[in-house]
């Protein structure tokens, strides 16, 4: 199959594409970013599987790029505003890049696919957060106290968009959101906030992979969803 990472050069999606070029059902990984597509540490592209695809501007594709995409069979979309960067992002900037990016990507690849193509559905997985609501009233106490209910409505009401542009496609695509908790990784300080689960990043990234290669068990995913997946493909 062929994969695509969005934000591979991320944090997620970097763990990501480390365990894609060990896994024998994915063949061919584009690594999407708007800088190089750099190997993990301790991986290696011998198989000629990854292939770096700098766009600098994701709310446009040029042709070459489109053409790349034409024969996808899934995507995990990482590429978000980390609520650390908040405070120096502008609001204007913060919409383009969670809402805009994230669109233009599921349009575009779903455009791409030739109809009448009967191969099956484009996969397509949203990376959200654990707290973001789809409605106003589901706004929790932890978003307000830290400044973040705006950002999770427009996170939530993403959600949405992505879910019901799946069901409007005709079956040309299906969508799954992965609603995470707090992620632990490798040399990072532990956090915690009231009411927010933990998931290891080797779990997370396991269970994405999962469902990108095998299919959707459902169209969302909780936390807790995550962390059975992740160490249960894991343990095999």
């Amino acid at each position: 199959m062929k994969l695509v990472i969005g934000g591979a050069t991320g944090f997620v999606g970097t763990e990501l594409l480390r365990q894609a070029l060990e896994n024998p059902a994915v063949t061919s990984i584009v690594g999407l970013s708007r800088r190089e597509t750099k190997l993990p540490e301790g991986s290696s592209n011998t198989s000629g599987k990854l292939k770096s695809v700098v766009c600098e501007d994701l709310t446009g594709y040029p042709a070459d790029l489109k053409k790349e995409l034409g024969d996808v069979d899934a995507c995990i979309w990482t590429i978000a505003i980390t609520p650390s960067k908040m405070k120096e992002t502008s609001w204007d900037e913060v919409v383009r890049i969670t809402r805009d990016y994230t669109l233009t990507a599921l349009h575009t690849m779903t455009e791409v696919r030739p109809v009448g193509d009967q191969k099956a559905p484009l996969r397509f997985i949203y990376m959200s957060g654990h707290f973001a609501p789809r409605d106003r009233s589901h706004v929790v106490k932890q978003l307000t106290d830290f400044g973040l209910a705006e950002v999770g409505l427009l996170r939530g009401a993403l959600e949405a968009q992505i879910l019901d542009y799946a069901d409007q496609s005709k079956n040309r695509v299906v969508a799954c959101i992965a609603k995470s908790g707090m992620i632990h990784g490798p040399g990072m300080d532990v956090r915690t906030v009231p009411g927010l689960p933990n998931i290891e990043l080797h779990d997370i990234a396991a269970a994405l992979l999962d469902q990108a290669v095998n299919g959707f068990q459902k169209n969302t995913l909780s936390n807790d969803d995550m962390v059975n997946m992740g160490q249960r493909v894991l343990a095999k």
